[in-house]
């Protein structure tokens, strides 16, 4: 897996959980690919650890933003992630590999992953302006990251779920957008280009769960 580089660039106005819920259905079929963990490359394995991990940094954050603000968008887009972290722990329960997820808010095994966290909740702190564009940010980042992860994989059941999550991703997007507008900002993307990130924040709302 190529090496992921994380920059919070000094451009944006980036002055930018644990809970039960019931286990979502699952969306893929682990016995009509007939693959396991030796049939993933190497790509593919640590594609399926880091997206574990990243949805999770991104439930971690909105629920904390939650805490800080009450505003409804947090929670609200904190449970998708949740049912995100559920299909990509399904996706490692179905190949056999080891969960690298904290049972811990705001902990992470990957060091990368871990350093971002503290970045953006930091940064979070300091507003709710701030908050909502850690938010575009981290939805910036995950569907970069989660096409990339589509580009590296040929098996169905894998990019059924990156294709929901990278669904959900443009929803979420195109909702913290429209807030930080509201409050008087703007957002300019920091991994997507220009011209997909206006490709996404013009689309309508999708039904993923149908995709």
């Amino acid at each position: 897996m190529k090496t992921r580089i994380f920059a919070l660039g000094a451009t944006v106005f980036l002055s930018l959980p644990l809970f039960s819920q019931p286990k979502p259905e699952t969306i893929f079929s682990t016995t009509s690919n007939h693959v396991c963990a030796m049939d993933l490359t190497d790509t593919e394995k640590a594609d399926l650890l880091y997206m574990r991990e990243e949805e999770k940094l991104a439930r971690d954050v909105y629920l904390l933003s939650y805490d800080l603000y009450g505003m409804k968008i947090f929670y609200n887009i904190s449970q998708s992630e949740q049912r995100h972290m559920d299909y990509m722990k399904d996706l490692l329960e179905s190949y056999n590999m080891q969960d690298p997820a904290s049972g811990e808010k705001g902990v992470f095994t990957n060091v990368d992953l871990q350093t971002l966290y503290n970045d953006l909740a930091a940064k979070s702190k300091l507003s709710l302006l701030d908050a909502l564009i850690a938010g575009a940010t981290i939805e910036d980042l995950d569907i970069r990251d989660l096409d990339n992860c589509l580009a590296q994989t040929g098996i169905d059941n894998i990019k059924s779920v990156y294709d929901k999550l990278n669904c959900a991703s443009g929803n979420h997007m195109r909702a913290f957008s429209k807030q930080i507008v509201n409050q008087g900002g703007m957002y300019v993307p920091q991994y997507l280009s220009d011209e997909k990130y206006q490709q996404i924040i013009a689309a309508q709302h999708e039904k993923c769960a149908q995709k």
